[in-house]
């Protein structure tokens, strides 16, 4: 077996992160199904959501580890954690604390504006929440 065979098809963790030393990770509200944000973990983030059961993130902007939470009360605890088949994307599927919300915008999910075409091209629109 190949070592990317190896990765695609046996239960040995071991996450690939790009070059960047991040992968994705869609984070989703385990109770109800939404998306509700997508961001990056490094391997300390990951490391840090696993061991403590609070999702963890590697902010770009700030170039920093994040708990998701500190801040807005928007604790995401864990519920269950998949990997894709590369093991270089993830899915968070969590409880939220706080307000229940995730966007740093006041929104639940940080998807809510709908891409719509007309003749003049793309626009966006709300979607209700």
């Amino acid at each position: 077996m190949s070592h990317e065979t190896d990765r695609e098809e046996s239960l040995s963790f071991r996450p690939k992160f790009g070059a960047d030393g991040l992968a994705t990770c869609v984070t989703i509200d385990a109770g109800r199904g939404d998306v509700l944000m997508v961001a990056h973990m490094n391997a300390e983030a990951l490391e840090a959501t696993l061991a403590s059961g609070v999702v963890h993130y590697w902010s770009r902007s700030r170039g920093a580890l994040w708990r998701k939470g500190d801040t807005s009360g928007q604790i995401q605890s864990l519920v269950e954690m998949r990997v894709d088949c590369d093991q270089d994307a993830f899915l968070a599927f969590v409880s939220v604390g706080g307000d229940g919300g995730a966007c740093h915008t006041g929104r639940r999910t940080c998807f809510y504006r709908r891409i719509e075409r007309d003749g003049s091209g793309p626009r966006l629109t709300f979607v209700k929440e």
